[in-house]
């Protein structure tokens, strides 16, 4: 056998026994180490109540007829102003496809326009690039978001853009240009006077918030009707069975303002007080936090209480919403948590400026500093199963007292004391 084989040979051995001794040394001294640490970590500690109710808007159906065929010209949550055009009403397919042939001439209208138009200077051109880039960012932007909401929108944009650019590229005979969108011209003024008479626009009196989803409650939930219910209708409407309006092609929120209505117990509604603020959360069908303020709580009824939250926050956001489950928080805590095991009771005698001893019960954990053991006060914030959160207790005569996150803390084991060596 060679020489450098037998050296490799004794160099892994010796590799092994020393992988060997180390895990030996690991499991003697957790066999017989007396005291079992855990480490302390940053959390929070809410007091929360979770409660179903149902959100409350003032809200207009907007009516359309018996329409074959309907076009929402708004995305969802989308702001409407006084006398827009919500929708497009057409009294077959052929009068919708029409509508998509009209919608491309004008683009195409567009482009010749612009081809006519430009000067193909370097600042023209310049400003044309960075348009396309910056469709281009938006488009990726929303589609890497999961915002489809304007994808058509962004899409006929940036095709118009590229198409313009191409134009200004190509030059061309302008005389030619002159004749082709004359051409175009000629068939859109064609084609919407073909869509007079069987296209109708849907516009809205007032301006608003767009919702296309229109589910019966609209003239149930309002909020005067919410004010006036007693426990026990609000939550039968959980229970009856509602139908959206015929020929309805949308509605209006007219007002920014909306709320949300629900059931308590009398003891649930006395933690809360008319006019002060509480935090929801929402988290299944929206997920956002809200600070409401409690409009109103009523009168017990059967021990039972009608709850009234308001905001004018998230609006566009909670469009689609009715009945909810959500969380109110009425308190919020930061603090370490620790096992339940770790907490400590210290008995101290201390003595008054007269002269007079009294027995003083500290709270604390014991944590490793160094190589010792110091008890550290804490403040229990809250108790769970199997651990605690805790705040920290500064100690005047010493800072290193104080309990950090990342520390050490003893949860089982023999007799301890403070400032006990670390074997």
């Amino acid at each position: 056998m060679k020489q450098g084989e037998v050296l490799n040979r004794v160099m892994m051995l010796v590799l092994f026994g020393a992988v060997l001794l180390y895990l030996g040394v690991t499991v003697w001294k957790g066999l017989t180490d007396p005291y079992t640490l855990a480490t302390c970590y940053a959390t929070t500690v809410e007091e929360t109540m979770e409660v179903t109710g149902f959100l409350v808007r003032e809200e207009q159906v907007i009516q359309g007829g018996g329409a074959a065929v309907v076009e929402q010209l708004y995305n969802e949550g989308e702001k409407v102003a006084s006398g827009a055009t919500v929708a497009l009403l057409y009294s077959s397919a052929d009068a919708a496809q029409r509508q998509a042939q009209l919608q491309t001439l004008e683009e195409e209208r567009t482009q010749l326009q612009y081809a006519l138009t430009a000067t193909n200077t370097v600042s023209d051109n310049a400003r044309l690039n960075e348009d396309i880039i910056d469709a281009i960012v938006d488009l990726r932007s929303s589609a890497a978001n999961g915002d489809l909401t304007r994808l058509e929108d962004q899409t006929l944009e940036l095709r118009s853009l590229i198409y313009q650019r191409s134009s200004a590229y190509e030059g061309g005979d302008t005389a030619a240009l002159q004749s082709q969108l004359d051409s175009v011209n000629a068939q859109i003024s064609a084609l919407t006077t073909q869509a007079g008479a069987d296209t109708t626009r849907v516009t809205v009196s007032q301006p608003g918030t767009f919702s296309g989803l229109v589910d019966g409650y609209e003239s149930i939930l309002t909020p005067e009707a919410v004010e006036a219910m007693t426990p026990a209708q609000l939550k039968a409407v959980g229970t009856q069975t509602v139908t959206a309006q015929s020929g309805a092609v949308g509605k209006l929120i007219t007002d920014a303002t909306w709320r949300f209505a629900c059931v308590l117990t009398e003891e649930e509604a006395n933690r809360l007080t008319e006019g002060k603020s509480v935090e929801v959360r929402f988290s299944r069908d929206w997920s956002g936090e809200v600070d409401m303020k409690v409009e109103r709580v009523g009168a017990p009824v059967d021990g039972e209480c009608v709850v009234i939250f308001s905001t004018d926050r998230f609006l566009s956001e909670t469009t689609l919403l009715r009945r909810q489950t959500v969380e109110l928080v009425f308190s919020s805590q930061e603090g370490l948590r620790v096992p339940s095991g770790a907490i400590r009771t210290l008995e101290q005698t201390v003595t008054d400026e007269d002269g007079n001893e009294s027995t003083v019960q500290t709270v604390g954990v014991y944590a490793v500093v160094g190589m010792q053991y110091e008890f550290k006060p804490v403040e229990i914030l809250a108790r769970r199963d199997d651990y605690c959160v805790v705040a920290p207790v500064e100690d005047s005569s010493s800072a290193k007292t104080i309990l950090r996150a990342g520390d050490q803390v003893v949860i089982a084991g023999d007799e301890i004391f403070d400032g006990m060596v670390v074997d």
